[in-house]
């Protein structure tokens, strides 16, 4: 595949998308891959990476290797990823503790476009798309009414093994890596590890995530060359119940002391915005789920206007 520099560059901004989605506990990356046309050429390139590649390395030198890993394709992917991620955790950070009914908002409309977007994609409905579309749900449903695991402070062979766990999330359309490390508990470490720069667990946690998406890449694959109809079927289930993480009102029924001293919410349900305690921010959060509602529509517009 021919690409220019300009090919690239909107590469680059489809990873930032990604990265963006990633830092937020309920949004998928892989959800923004999915809708922007690059789903699938991710899935093979990362597939890729396996022993054929280090023969052809050895064989036919570091050109030809790059160019069977689709090398230009992941750099300029994983680039955007990495800026995003930088540049967006501090503001993330703040708005999930201070406008954090805005926030979800936002990605409420957002996720709830995307259901309809990944289910159009379904070419034939049967008894058993679904199953696998109500069994996703209310396996996703049960998943967000969990606990964290464990507490904030993880061991390095945990963040590893977060990070392995997370990544397979993350390039799953409808399922957020960052909201698996919340419920391990490592959401915390690892946001405070980018913010503060502590270049030793996030390196830590990139090995992790290098192990699980070498492997994870190659199972989907399998699963959308052979059953992509009942995959999509099942992830389409899995979005819709996760809808109720990223419910933007909550109401918090336990709390928990962090780290630092600090009270937190630890366990919440969602509730109705008309019996949320304090000032819902109806009419703001309204306007923010139709912005987040109509980027997907816009997304999905472009995508379709390329092919």
């Amino acid at each position: 595949m021919s690409r220019k520099v300009k090919d690239y560059v909107v590469i680059s901004l489809k990873g930032m998308a990604m990265g963006a989605a990633d830092v937020v506990p309920g949004v998928s990356g892989g959800t923004i891959a999915f809708i922007s046309g690059i789903y699938e050429e991710l899935l093979g390139s990362i597939s890729n990476v396996n022993l054929g590649l280090f023969k052809t390395l050895k064989k036919e030198g570091f050109k030809e290797a790059w160019k069977q890993l689709n090398g230009n394709f992941l750099l300029a992917l994983f680039i955007g990823i990495f800026i995003s991620i930088i540049s967006l955790a501090k503001a993330i950070k703040y708005l999930l503790e201070n406008e954090p009914i805005l926030l979800w908002s936002f990605f409420f409309g957002l996720v709830l476009a995307s259901i309809i977007y990944i289910a159009k994609q379904i070419s034939k409905w049967n008894v058993v798309s679904i199953v696998a579309l109500v069994l996703g749900a209310f396996l996703a449903y049960y998943i967000t009414t969990l606990n964290p695991l464990v507490s904030e402070s993880s061991s390095s062979l945990y963040i590893l093994f977060a990070g392995a766990i997370a990544i397979c999330a993350m390039i799953l359309p409808g399922i957020s890596g960052s909201f698996i490390l919340v419920l391990l508990g490592a959401y915390k470490p690892v946001l405070d590890a980018v913010n503060d720069r502590d270049f030793k667990t996030i390196l830590i946690f990139m090995v992790g995530a290098v192990i699980g998406l070498l492997s994870f890449s190659k199972v989907l694959k399998w699963l959308f060359a052979n059953y992509k109809n009942y995959t999509l079927a099942a992830l389409t289930g899995f979005i819709i119940g996760s809808l109720n993480k990223i419910w933007p009102w909550k109401e918090t029924l336990t709390w928990r002391t962090n780290s630092h001293g600090i009270k937190v919410p630890f366990n919440q349900q969602s509730v109705s915005p008309f019996s949320f305690e304090g000032n819902p921010q109806l009419t703001f959060a309204i306007i923010l789920a139709i912005i987040g509602f109509a980027l997907i529509l816009i997304m999905e517009k472009l995508a379709v206007k390329k092919h």
